[in-house]
């Protein structure tokens, strides 16, 4: 069996890449198609790969200013020739499951997220965008929706990273999906034998994580926060955080375990499609105080791994942070761990394997033999139902 992985773009090693380097474990074999690839910035493993990027690869410049080449993506995808393959397996964020696979062959997406920037993100990305973008955008958006939309019929079966993913699948693309949390290398986190006295926020310095609320309730609190990550917010955070806010930009990854291992808890402010950093505080031992929405909802046991608070304010997390404090002794540090062994890469190639497998048997045609007997045993073919229409509004809107 051929198997073809396509990956929306490879110049960094994330969450998304992670799910590729399982899926390379799965199948060692595997050719990765892509749209732009910076060898120089992904791991060894999906470097024993062949790697096809695109044309856009011969872009100056394009490893690093890959997005700003959106309106051309579905053509760079679209030129991908994966027509030889029997199994293509789709990793979607950017553009990746409009890639057009062989009529006989299986294609499995693996969906982080519906486009973000096309989708629910529109308004947040094109407010933060340069000028050029933000005039270009209403003009190539929606045809990259009507796009999106058309190649979700390319793809056999979804499957979502969280229920929240799964929801705007549904929404989008009127497609169901099975839910499959994303893996996670819990197992090179570990408890410390002390604990400090700070809290943590870790990732990316974006508008969207809402890292602002956590700088702003702690300032007000004066409780000791600890950040780690950089981005574009970087420069605003620091003028409005007071001196028990430290930021330590991008950090060693050994540091970043540590700083989990020990703080009082993981703060986590904003909607992820899942959220890789709680599961990495669980799985050292430490509880979450998360906003109760996106991939967080699959991740935290309320009360038991962590707290979930529902008025993304300022001053709900300033309630959440105090009842967090009210109960910070009930928290058992095993309890959390066994809890995080659950989002292990054992546990998420046993059952993309078993997905996989299902959907190709799904679609393997009838032996002759049987499907002569099919067609000439009536009581063995589909039965079709008609369903009446009680409103002939509805009937004429069908």
């Amino acid at each position: 069996m051929r198997v073809a992985i396509v990956h929306y773009w490879l110049v960094s090693m994330r969450g998304g890449e992670k799910v590729v380097e399982a899926l390379c474990d799965m199948y060692p074999e595997a050719d990765i198609f892509t749209l732009v690839y910076d060898e120089r910035r992904v791991s060894e493993k999906i470097r024993r790969h062949r790697v096809i990027p695109s044309f856009l690869q011969k872009i100056p410049g394009a490893k690093r200013r890959y997005q700003s080449l959106l309106p051309l993506m579905p053509f760079a995808l679209e030129s991908l020739d994966v027509s030889g393959y029997d199994l293509v397996i789709s990793s979607e964020s950017g553009p990746a499951k409009g890639i057009t696979p062989g009529p006989q062959a299986t294609h499995v997406c693996y969906c982080h997220s519906p486009m973000r920037y096309v989708w629910d993100h529109y308004h947040f990305y094109r407010a933060n965008a340069g000028l050029p973008t933000r005039m270009l955008m209403p003009w190539i958006a929606p045809a990259l929706r009507a796009w999106d939309v058309t190649t979700a019929a390319r793809v056999d079966a979804f499957v979502a990273n969280s229920r929240h993913v799964a929801d705007r699948i549904g929404k989008y693309y009127r497609r169901r999906a099975t839910v499959l949390n994303p893996p996670v290398s819990v197992d090179e986190f570990a408890p410390a034998t002390e604990l400090g006295d700070h809290y943590l926020v870790a990732g990316q310095l974006v508008g969207y994580k809402r890292v602002d609320l956590a700088v702003r309730a702690f300032t007000r609190m004066g409780r000791k926060l600890v950040v780690i990550g950089e981005g574009p917010e970087m420069a605003m955070l620091k003028r409005m955080a007071g001196p028990n806010v430290t930021f330590l930009g991008r950090t060693p990854f050994a540091q970043l375990k540590e700083m989990l291992a020990r703080c009082r808890a993981l703060v986590f402010p904003g909607t992820e499609d899942f959220g890789i950093v709680p599961v990495e505080a669980m799985a050292s031992g430490r509880p979450v105080i998360a906003h109760a929405s996106g991939g967080v909802l699959d991740s935290i046991v309320p009360d038991q791994t962590g707290l979930l608070f529902d008025e993304q304010s300022e001053a709900g997390l300033i309630d959440a942070v105090r009842r967090f404090e009210a109960m910070e002794g009930s928290f058992r540090t095993e309890k959390i761990r066994q809890h995080a062994q659950q989002f292990s890469d054992a546990h998420f190639k046993q059952r993309m394997r078993q997905i996989i497998e299902d959907e190709i048997a799904r679609r393997k045609p009838l032996p002759v033999s049987l499907s002569r007997v099919v067609r000439n045993q009536p009581s063995l073919r589909p039965r079709v139902a008609r369903v009446e229409l009680p409103d002939p509004h509805l009937r004429n809107g069908a």
